[in-house]
């Protein structure tokens, strides 16, 4: 996986969180941790956004001098504010919404797991019901990570507000490495080959 910054036709791909310190390490921030993880990966760095409350990096997936062209961002607002700096991001880059991926907490789906899909109801997530309602349709990309259900009766904003217990963080990297890992499949390789891969009970 390497960046660089040359061809057009770029996919916008967005990690979702809460802004600062207090919330970095909780289940709700786990998109923008996937984007850290890429942008590690590739050693580069977050700049401040042209027209848009987020962070980017523009750049490549894929093999050096071929590829496809992304936009990485990170949201600088609250999660539940996500669509505005989504949708001028992708007015900016003149991004078309089945070209923005989507990378977001899913208490649908058990930790450890991910799931990926386009268009479909938000579940619940006040991210995705906001950047559904700023960008006006539902077909965009979503790379669900799953964090599980609270258990215990516990409230579902205290679950994923909270960090990760003692034992989700003996897998946490791994499960981190295989979201970044679908995004460039997905941009890759598209959504369908990208489900095969990835929904396997063979996958990790």
């Amino acid at each position: 996986m390497t960046v660089s910054d040359s061809r057009p036709g770029p996919y916008l791909v967005v990690g979702l969180g809460n802004p600062g310190p207090k919330y970095a390490s909780t289940r709700h921030n786990i998109g923008q941790m996937v984007l850290d993880h890429i942008a590690g990966a590739v050693g580069a760095r977050f700049a401040a956004a042209r027209r848009a409350q987020a962070v980017v990096i523009e750049g490549r997936l894929g093999l050096p001098g071929s590829g496809e062209r992304v936009i990485l961002a990170k949201t600088t607002t609250y999660m539940n504010v996500s669509g505005g700096p989504v949708k001028a991001l992708a007015s900016y880059y003149d991004i078309p919404p089945e070209r923005i991926v989507v990378v977001h907490d899913e208490v649908d789906i058990p930790f450890d797991t991910l799931r990926m899909k386009s268009g479909g109801g938000e579940g619940g997530h006040n991210g995705l019901r906001d950047i559904t309602t700023a960008l006006g349709t539902k077909d965009y990309l979503r790379i669900r990570v799953g964090v599980g259900r609270p258990s215990g009766g516990r409230d579902t904003a205290d679950h994923v507000l909270a960090p990760f217990s003692a034992t989700e963080r003996k897998t946490l990297e791994l499960l981190i490495s295989d979201a970044a890992d679908a995004v460039e499949s997905v941009v890759l390789e598209g959504l369908t080959a990208s489900q095969q891969r990835f929904h396997s009970p063979e996958a990790r």
